[in-house]
């Protein structure tokens, strides 16, 4: 079945507002990492690389939350509880999108680094803009 997000939410996703992943650590403990996010239809998607804590929490334990807050009031916010896969991006293709839409440069990753798109499939939503 298919979550569908409101009408505020996807506003949230479409505007340049930052978002908070947490993952679960190995043990048990959470990990939060500050992030640019995009979507696909009602699916979230972001950019990491190959290896960070939150790669190797996602791939042992593919359950997540996604808080995203407007910049402009983060007051206004949703929190987005789901299921993360992930695909190879060697071409780093989301990130470079990701930081267009961010108006930022995207950078070099360090010699040897890999991106990953990770793709969360939203089962629940919560807060002012669910």
């Amino acid at each position: 079945m298919t979550f569908s997000l409101s009408d505020a939410t996807l506003r949230l996703l479409d505007g340049r507002n930052y978002a908070v992943l947490a993952t679960i650590n190995a043990d048990g403990s959470p990990h939060t990492s500050a992030m640019w996010i995009g979507r696909d239809g009602n699916d979230l998607l972001f950019s990491t690389v190959q290896g960070r804590v939150k790669y190797r929490n996602m791939q042992r334990d593919p359950r997540v939350s996604v808080t995203i807050l407007e910049s402009a009031n983060p007051e206004n916010y949703v929190e987005l509880r789901g299921t993360a896969s992930i695909t190879p991006d060697p071409d780093r293709t989301l990130h470079i999108e990701l930081a267009r839409k961010y108006d930022r440069d995207p950078g070099q990753d360090v010699p040897g680094a890999v991106r990953a798109i990770v793709r969360v499939t939203v089962q629940k939503a919560t807060g002012y803009s669910a």
